[in-house]
């Protein structure tokens, strides 16, 4: 299934807004929003995937909309999927947003794989 354009674009929007420098690159089926060469959220069909700060991270999960990410088979700590319920009001999406963007800094980046 391909993912939410629309969802696509208010993120986008909301990183143009706030002046973020960002890359939107195509994976997972979805496309993933990299803030500083480290992923920060992605959308996957009607669900964002965000990475937060794993102090935030159980809190998070008790709001409306917000669960784990288990993409995997197990839960992904500091990685959560949200669900329409959480981000349908420009308010909530903006609060999300945020959240991944304020832990952005923190977070360590992928380890580069080396080509043979």
């Amino acid at each position: 299934m391909a993912y939410n354009v629309y969802l696509a674009d208010r993120i986008s929007q909301f990183f143009k807004e706030k002046s973020i420098t960002f890359i939107e690159k195509k994976m997972f089926g979805g496309t993933c929003f990299m803030v500083d060469n480290k992923m920060c959220v992605g959308v996957m069909q009607d669900e964002i995937m965000a990475r937060i700060h794993p102090d935030v991270y159980s809190s998070s999960l008790l709001k409306t909309g917000c669960k784990e990410m288990n993409f995997t088979g197990r839960a992904m700590k500091g990685y959560i999927f949200l669900t329409e319920d959480a981000y349908d009001l420009d308010v909530d999406l903006n609060y999300w947003l945020q959240l991944a963007l304020d832990f952005n800094p923190l977070a360590k980046a992928s380890k580069k794989k080396t080509k043979i």
